[in-house]
């Protein structure tokens, strides 16, 4: 199981938005540049962003994408659920059939179920834990040391 790069990619953009907001007008171009990824892909997770309220998109000359809440009010679990569709809200997605006829088969929900969703918490309460600021203050020391 892997969870899909829509979260990354989000993570990026908002970081982008944040760095180069001020001296450049961030659109799904000029952030797919950044990212490597076809401006569609980047416009989608841009309107995931938008309608959980973590950026606002305007248009024109001043347009673009811009923070709608300040770095430290965004935490990576905003970030996640604004653009990871998990369906029925689970994480791991169970195998369909298993068999009622074996003992394993008939047992196995009942005994990980419970540890799945135990397991998705402990993640979730981590990613509320970690702000984007600590994301993008770690972005830019790393861009002072590479240069």
């Amino acid at each position: 199981m892997q969870i899909s790069s829509r979260f990354t990619i989000a993570v990026h953009i908002l970081v982008c938005i944040d760095i180069f907001g001020d001296t450049e007008t961030e659109t799904s171009e000029s952030l797919s540049g950044s990212i490597g990824a076809h401006p569609v892909v980047i416009r989608r997770i841009l309107g995931q962003l938008r309608r959980a309220g973590l950026i606002r998109v305007t248009r024109g000359r001043e347009g673009g994408a811009h923070l709608a809440r300040p770095l430290t009010d965004i935490t990576l679990a905003d970030i996640f659920h604004a653009v990871e569709s998990l369906g029925s809200d689970a994480l791991f997605s169970f195998h369909e059939n298993p068999n009622p006829a074996c003992p394993v088969g008939r047992s196995i929900h009942g005994a990980l179920d419970g540890r799945l969703t135990e397991i998705q918490r402990a993640m979730e309460r981590e990613m509320s834990r970690m702000t984007l600021a600590d994301v993008a203050a770690d972005a830019r020391r790393e861009i002072r040391a590479a240069k």
